[in-house]
């Protein structure tokens, strides 16, 4: 797919199997994002881990927003398991864990990915930084969720050092000292140089997808401000990543993914 723009939108198909073993080993996966199997029974005190998954780590099935966060908390993972499954970038997964109220999204970047040219670890100017946005499309609406992507995705450079302090500093609480470490050599790009590579992703479903609607984004077009008339290219458009995923009945597998995520605990 190509946008008004001219850049190009790289589009997944995913069909997913009603594979009981396979969707019993990805809810686990799942589950783990927002509280280790190893640490649930010391935070859970005497509540039934489903109850302590229900009432306190899970947003909400039928709260007004838990609903619209459990889809995004869905998308968000999807492309970190994208970015590392596929692209073979280090994901640290840290940040649904964190969260003090179940039914909002953190602050910060959406996903961070790191790759390092050199398999020791030491720096290289070949090393990349990877910032993905994500939203999802899995009800009816006008909103055109991939020029959404774009336009938070114009805000990441801002945040980066932000959202990099977070992922080490969780690191460092959780004590793995050397996965923060890591973390440190991107926080001084000028000492060190390395390179980055921005991502914009829209994951819908098959009933809401419209490839017209998804063409028409610009990134040369970002808007200053929610209310604003005024405009500016994305600043990293040379650098952007384009990313669609598509499947059927998204929303029915998510509902799906925390139920058994819980059942199973």
């Amino acid at each position: 797919m190509t946008t008004s723009d001219g850049k190009e939108v790289e589009v997944w198909d995913f069909r997913h199997d009603n594979d009981e073993e396979v969707l019993s080993a990805w809810a686990k996966h799942f589950r783990n994002h927002y509280c280790l199997d190893t640490e649930i029974d010391f935070l859970r005190g005497k509540r039934p881990r489903s109850d302590y998954l229900i009432d306190v780590k899970f947003p909400c099935k039928t709260s007004k927003l838990g609903p619209g966060i459990r889809a995004g908390d869905f998308g968000e993972i999807l492309v970190s398991d994208y970015l590392q499954w596929l692209l073979g970038y280090w994901v640290p997964r840290v940040r649904w864990s964190s969260k003090v109220v179940r039914d909002e999204s953190p602050k910060g970047s959406d996903v961070i990915g790191f790759r390092f040219h050199e398999e020791e670890g030491e720096s290289s100017t070949k090393d990349v930084l990877f910032v993905f946005e994500s939203k999802t499309k899995f009800s009816a609406s006008k909103i055109n969720r991939l020029q959404d992507a774009i336009n938070d995705s114009a805000k990441d450079h801002i945040r980066i050092d932000e959202s990099l302090n977070f992922i080490k500093q969780r690191l460092f609480e959780k004590k793995e000292i050397e996965q923060a470490q890591r973390i440190e050599r991107f926080q001084s790009p000028v000492d060190i140089p390395y390179k980055e590579t921005f991502g914009a992703a829209a994951i819908i479903s098959n009933e809401h997808f419209d490839a017209n609607e998804l063409a028409s984004v610009d990134c040369s077009k970002i808007p200053k401000s929610a209310k604003s008339s005024e405009f500016f290219p994305h600043p990293n458009s040379d650098n952007l990543v384009l990313l669609v995923i598509k499947g059927p009945g998204m929303m029915d597998l998510v509902h799906e993914l925390y139920r058994r995520a819980t059942d199973e605990a």
